[in-house]
């Protein structure tokens, strides 16, 4: 058996500093690797990559799993202009989440924490 450390989502991106933004601006990651071509974004210990789309991008959807969901949203419902959301909301299996369409992929990003 191995003891797994991380899990880094890599997000293909149709406009890769818009995504980045996304998570700077509104999600307060921090650049680790910036580059033209492919970003590494870090907070806490987690990290997100985000490269250029090729032209069949698939869709994709990962879980950030956070000790109160509507603190995160007090603090990014205001910097969401334009982007696809679903407010926080109750869950079936115990779970309460906010659901946002990445800019700029096909990629859906679930925050939630657990129901208390």
């Amino acid at each position: 058996m191995y003891k797994a450390l991380h899990l880094s989502p890599m997000i293909p991106s149709y406009n890769l500093p818009e995504t980045a933004a996304f998570f700077t601006d509104i999600m307060e990651f921090s650049f680790y690797r910036n580059e033209p071509k492919y970003a590494v974004l870090l907070k806490n210990d987690l990290m997100i990559h985000i490269l250029p789309a090729g032209t069949d991008i698939g869709e994709m959807e990962f879980y950030l799993q956070v000790d109160n969901v509507d603190a995160v949203w007090d603090e990014i419902k205001d910097k969401l202009n334009g982007i696809k959301v679903r407010e926080p909301f109750d869950r079936d299996y115990g779970m309460r989440e906010i659901h946002i369409i990445v800019p700029q992929t096909k990629t859906l990003l679930f925050v939630g924490s657990p129901i208390k």
